[in-house]
């Protein structure tokens, strides 16, 4: 393959999208190519455990909030800001398109965006929230700290989603953060999902790609 790379390249990634992983693997396009279905591989393979931790956080913060509000449409009556306003118009308009029948709570949190979730653990709604009520899902945990881990595993869960390169992330970190809080929400669901992850076997074989530059 030499430096060329195969032409399916062009048509289906197109050049814009292949150059990154050419410049990780110092120009060399077979080294590329194993890059990007490397990428495309263990991207796959996190979508499991972010599956599980997103859904886990959206119904802990979900439960937590409709008890503090006493109603489970907790947004109605929940000090949102405005992006946080927008965030279930947005969702409540979804609905509209994808069912005819009337609102149901359960729905709404099905179309709130991972997003919408994180961001109720930033300092914006440090005393509206955490202080009150969502510091019970989480015992003991430093808010800052818990919204900076959440946002990090939003960026790399956006990234995936919008099939993006994460081959320069420090993906064994990034794995170990999606544990650490999946564990805080579900130690059961940890166990379930151990033997069922293909991330550490994908980061293993991450030695055989032939790459210069940034390996993180």
């Amino acid at each position: 393959m030499g430096t060329e790379p195969p032409a399916w390249v062009s048509a289906v990634l197109s050049e814009p999208r292949f150059t990154p992983y050419l410049t990780a693997a110092g120009g060399n396009a077979e080294a590329a190519v194993d890059l990007e279905w490397w990428n495309l591989e263990v991207a796959a393979a996190f979508v499991v455990p972010l599956n599980r931790l997103e859904l886990a956080l959206r119904n802990a913060l979900h439960r937590r909030l409709a008890t503090r509000f006493s109603r489970p449409d907790w947004w109605r009556s929940a000090p949102l800001n405005e992006n946080g306003r927008r965030k279930v118009a947005e969702a409540k308009r979804n609905l509209v398109r994808l069912q005819q029948r009337p609102e149901v709570p359960d729905d709404v949190v099905a179309q709130l965006t991972l997003g919408f979730w994180v961001s109720l653990l930033s300092g914006r709604y440090h005393r509206t929230l955490w202080t009150p009520a969502l510091h019970r899902v989480f015992p003991g945990a430093d808010r800052g700290a818990l919204h900076q881990d959440y946002d990090n595993v939003l960026v790399l869960r956006n990234r995936i989603m919008h099939h993006e390169p994460i081959h320069h992330r420090h993906l064994e970190a990034d794995h170990a953060t999606v544990y650490r809080l999946l564990r805080q929400l579900s130690p059961e669901v940890v166990e379930e999902l151990l033997p069922r992850d293909r991330v550490p076997r994908l980061l293993a074989g991450r030695s055989a790609i032939g790459t210069r530059g940034e390996t993180g």
